[in-house]
């Protein structure tokens, strides 16, 4: 009887570690002695709010042939607070420009068409509601303007941890010179929705 008590202990401590894990961090401390009651005492603190791929060099292949080109942003973002109170993403950017900065796209030439997502491998999650619709334009000019919100999870959504994928539509002007255009895409991640 008594080692069926510790595995179910060791089962209890090992879903609690699993579930932290994916929400933030734990301290358990765990006291066992001769009597047949175990204490065990779970402290469970939130984690951080995080971005990845917050910075992304962009570079267009333009030609005479070209009137639109796609391109993809993928985004990690982690929301391990355990408060439930909502996150936004946002973007801005610089004009796409050739190397020798002679020839540049318009700056309304980008807009966001779609955010796909999927919940990262080792984590639970609740999903996004989002309440942002596309296609959106993504801000650009010689240096960032101010981002502007594209993504959204409403409050008790979007807990866990996230794969993004935003896919950006690029409109190719008939008069734009063939080339190799670059642009800066620059992707926040701000508490609240």
């Amino acid at each position: 009887m008594r080692l069926f008590k510790h595995h179910s202990i060791g089962f209890y401590l090992s879903f609690v570690l699993l579930l932290t894990t994916a929400m933030g961090t734990a301290v358990i401390v765990y006291a066992s002695g001769p009597s047949s009651n175990t204490n065990v005492a779970v402290t469970i603190r939130g984690g951080n709010l995080t971005l990845s791929n917050s910075t992304n060099q962009v570079s267009l292949n333009v030609s005479k042939k070209v009137n639109l080109i796609n391109y993809s942003l993928p985004i990690m973002v982690t929301d391990a607070r355990g408060s439930g109170s909502g996150w936004n993403l946002t973007i801005t950017s610089t004009t796409f420009v050739t190397s020798n900065s002679k020839d540049k796209l318009p700056t309304n030439a980008s807009q966001i068409i779609g955010v796909t997502l999927g919940c990262s491998a080792n984590f639970t999650c609740t999903k996004p509601v989002n309440s942002i619709p596309d296609p959106l334009g993504v801000p650009a000019g010689n240096t960032p303007p101010p981002p502007m919100k594209f993504f959204n999870a409403a409050v008790n959504s979007g807990l866990g941890g996230f794969n993004l994928t935003t896919m950006v539509q690029v409109n190719i002007p008939a008069n734009a010179k063939p080339g190799t255009y670059t642009s800066t895409v620059i992707l926040s991640v701000v508490a609240g929705p």
